[in-house]
């Protein structure tokens, strides 16, 4: 591991080092703080380091540093960020050791008391070749944050291409969730003691970037939850229960995950109810003219996923959610497959509701969020009672919190809420729109690879994709071919999914789906073709 680079950086006249831990917090305008100049030319000096100098290299500053030419008050939160995680402050008496040769002083700036700083560039995604005048981008090197991928399978180098049910996490939330643990842990918003603050800011602040992250327009409009499951659970009984009467009707899609088919048809149940599908042509993607004539004034609700799970169809969300609002419904986008892909922007989809998990997107399980418009939200009543949701209760009467603290009853997931807000920092250092580019050079090589394979079938071809690769192989169960590929370290999904009606759609009981992330490469993808040709021949050529 590479060793910290300990830099003495002048600090203002009255030092004042915050305490190691305290990274999140902002400091802007804090005495003893680097003034502005000093922090962009330590940036300078770290990320234009090459190759044999005595300091790291750590590739190309992010295209989004900006420069900075005066003192200035600095919020060391936003610092955080363009620096990618990777600079922590340290006080002086914890003894960092400077690692010689230090980066020579400017003599321009007068002499002042020392804060020490550690850098630590192993902590940031390597962004070599990914700026606006790079090459590439090289899975190679951000691979290297994801530990898990460092290891064998029955004896073969783990290829990971089961992102669509989960993703790896990297060092950076790895090390946030330590750090939490360690330093912040405690309940939140209940108590005046230090580790709650610390506790309550860590986790508001994951809130701020998962509203930063989604674009919505307040942090009033999201609300934690352990996942898209449960957020969908959530409008379907504190929105459905309260809008939704006998003879109206919901709208989903053939492409929906099982999570959103199943509350909406226990909702239609209870109250009556009727559950109507936009149907899909032969390539996965949704008939638009199918679809609006569905829509009528007693449409409730509009349901319907942005990226399918099973096929990786991309839906035109923003367009059905229009097409919706023109006739009265609400809107909820399932977001589960997006969000690791794509930059999501809800106001432009325009949806009254959006959920997703954090673990499809590099962040710990058992945590996402649900955004819902304000104006909607506050109209809604809480789903489930308990502490935390309250700001008033007697036993005559209970007063509850606004949203979103009355949809958040109990003590919340609060270390993974802040493992979501590293993974989100962790995505937008390198970039959604990278992400998005380097993925669909994967699916496109994959998918050239795939065809090559005899008898192979594609499930899903539409013109729009995310990075999932469905198929059956003709003559072949889909479960002996994901043993097969295990057997060589190749992680597949095999099975319905989750998603059985676009399967059964399609004359299928079940697929085998390699899936994609940002960390997959070329060499991921020619293993498992190179893998299914063994596989058949193995078979007698069946498929041929």
């Amino acid at each position: 591991m590479t060793q910290p680079l300990s830099l003495d950086l002048p600090s203002s006249p009255t030092p004042a080092a915050p305490p190691a831990g305290d990274w999140d917090e902002p400091a802007t305008g804090s005495a003893g703080a680097p003034d502005a100049r000093l922090i962009a030319q330590m940036a300078n000096a770290l990320f234009n380091t090459q190759p044999g100098h005595s300091q790291p290299s750590i590739g190309v500053a992010p295209p989004s540093l900006p420069p900075v030419e005066a003192p200035a008050e600095v919020d060391f939160g936003n610092v955080a960020n363009l620096l990618g995680g990777i600079v922590r402050l340290v006080p002086p008496e914890h003894g960092v050791e400077p690692a010689p040769p230090p980066l020579p002083p400017d003599p321009s700036l007068p002499a002042s008391p020392l804060l020490a700083i550690e850098l630590r560039p192993e902590l940031i995604p390597d962004l070599r070749g990914t700026g606006a005048h790079g090459g590439a981008f090289d899975a190679h090197t951000v691979r290297r944050d994801f530990p898990i991928l460092n290891q064998q399978v029955h004896g073969k180098p783990l290829i990971w291409l089961d992102n669509a049910a989960t993703t790896q996490k990297p060092r950076q939330v790895i090390e946030r969730l330590k750090r939490y643990y360690e330093f912040e842990n405690s309940n939140i918003h209940r108590a005046a003691h230090t580790l709650a603050a610390r506790s309550t800011d860590a986790y508001e602040a994951a809130r701020e970037k998962t509203r930063r992250f989604l674009n919505a327009g307040s942090t009033e409009e999201i609300v934690f939850v352990r996942g898209a499951t449960e957020g969908i659970n959530l409008i379907a009984k504190a929105w459905g229960e309260r809008n939704v009467r006998e003879g109206d009707e919901i709208v989903v899609t053939w492409l929906e995950h099982h999570a959103n088919i199943v509350p909406w048809q226990q909702l239609a149940a209870r109250v009556g109810a009727k559950l109507r599908v936009a149907p899909v042509d032969d390539s996965g993607q949704i008939i638009l003219e199918e679809y609006e004539k569905l829509l009528n004034p007693r449409t409730r609700l509009v349901s319907l996923t942005q990226v399918s799970n099973a096929l990786g169809t991309i839906t035109p969300a923003a367009e059905m959610t229009a097409m919706a609002h023109r006739h009265g419904a609400t809107v909820l986008v399932d977001g589960a497959q997006a969000v690791s892909h794509m930059a999501v922007d809800v106001q432009a989809l325009g949806c009254d509701f959006y959920v997703f998990s954090g673990h499809k997107v590099f962040a710990p399980t058992g945590i996402g969020a649900v955004y819902g418009r304000k104006a909607v939200l506050d109209q809604m009543p809480p789903w489930q009672g308990g502490g935390n949701m309250i700001a008033d209760v007697t036993f005559e009467k209970t007063v509850f919190q606004p949203a979103p603290a009355r949809f958040e009853a109990g003590t919340g997931n609060i270390a993974d809420a802040v493992g979501l807000g590293a993974a989100i920092d962790y995505v937008e250092a390198i970039g959604l729109h990278i992400i998005d580019a380097w993925e669909h050079q994967l699916l496109d090589y994959g998918t050239q690879g795939l065809l090559t394979i005899p008898g192979l079938r594609l499930i899903g071809t539409a013109r729009e994709k995310a990075g999932v690769l469905s198929f059956v192989i003709d003559g072949c169960r889909t479960e002996d071919i994901g043993k097969a590929l295990n057997s060589e370290g190749i992680a597949v999904r095999s099975g319905h999914h989750c998603a059985q009606p676009i399967l059964r759609r399609f004359g299928v009981e079940a697929t085998v789906r390699p899936s994609l992330a940002f960390y997959n490469t070329f060499e991921d993808l020619d293993a498992l073709v190179n893998a299914l040709r063994r596989f058949q021949s193995g078979h007698g050529g069946r498929g041929a």
